[in-house]
């Protein structure tokens, strides 16, 4: 008998639904937490009465609630009508298989899209046009796992069974289809990690919401990229090295006409290759 003991719960990943839902508070409860929280995350909340009246992410959340009871329960059918009217008023998708944590926040919302078997941690925020999609066809876990405090800007793809660390940011619009590291910031496509620990721009409520103020890798680059030009260039004799900050229409406007004239007649891959 011994050998058919229930699993600890200690060897179990955190985000498994087993000792997700073990640990959730009632439906109720978790409704409230779910409104709640928009006020410490949405400035522009009010009072209770608007948040619950015009706000689509707690609607289509509240709607989530009840159909994954459905779903968990058995009631597969009616767990993913109950979803598809929500998609329908709301214009986001949530699958009733997904788990969702405590204090789950979904700002604007239009376009959302959350597969099967996401898993998605306590006091969580994504904005419009994210999806948390799956890269394969077979079943079995195929869609990404979001730890605590993770903010994920819009538009932003989180592809695979990937798993975003506790306290990630992944920027708007970026790819991400590698892990996430707890504590960083991603960006680009594909999505890559370009920031350290940084809790300089938390609210009063300990959630980073400035995942707009991070850095640019691709504009980072470029701008090395012209440097070595511009040095490239004043010992090539082509300028006299006042071209390494540009700016807009005035490009180059402080180079003498001698370096102008010389840049016009050289040939620099001819020479360099020696043909």
């Amino acid at each position: 008998m011994l050998d058919q003991a229930p699993m600890s719960v200690e060897t179990q990943n955190p985000l498994e639904p087993e000792k997700t839902i073990a640990k959730m508070p009632g439906l109720f409860a978790l409704i409230r937490e779910d409104v709640t929280c928009v006020f410490a995350r949405d400035p522009a909340a009010r009072t209770t009465f608007e948040v619950l009246t015009t706000y689509p992410g707690v609607h289509a959340l509240i709607n989530h609630r009840i159909a994954h009871k459905l779903w968990k329960s058995g009631w597969r059918y009616g767990a993913r009508l109950l979803s598809f009217f929500g998609r329908m008023f709301t214009g986001i998708e949530i699958h009733p298989g997904a788990v969702i944590g405590q204090r789950f926040f979904i700002d604007h919302g239009t376009g959302v899209v959350i597969g099967e078997t996401a898993d998605i941690g306590n006091d969580v925020t994504i904005y419009h046009g994210v999806t948390l999609g799956g890269t394969s066809w077979s079943r079995g876990k195929r869609h990404p796992s979001l730890e605590d405090g993770v903010v994920v800007g819009g538009g932003a793809m989180i592809l695979g069974p990937v798993i975003v660390g506790q306290g990630a940011k992944v920027g708007a619009n970026s790819v991400v289809i590698a892990d996430v590291p707890p504590e960083r910031t991603v960006v680009g496509i594909p999505g890559r990690v370009v920031q350290t620990d940084d809790f300089g721009h938390l609210n009063p409520s300990g959630v980073d919401l400035n995942h707009h103020l991070i850095p640019d890798p691709v504009a980072d680059a470029m701008a090395c990229v012209l440097e070595r030009l511009a040095a490239v260039e004043t010992q090539l004799g082509l300028s006299d090295g006042n071209c390494i900050d540009c700016d807009g229409d005035a490009v180059c406007d402080s180079v003498s006409p001698q370096a102008r004239k010389r840049g016009r007649q050289y040939r620099p891959a001819r020479r360099i290759v020696g043909r």
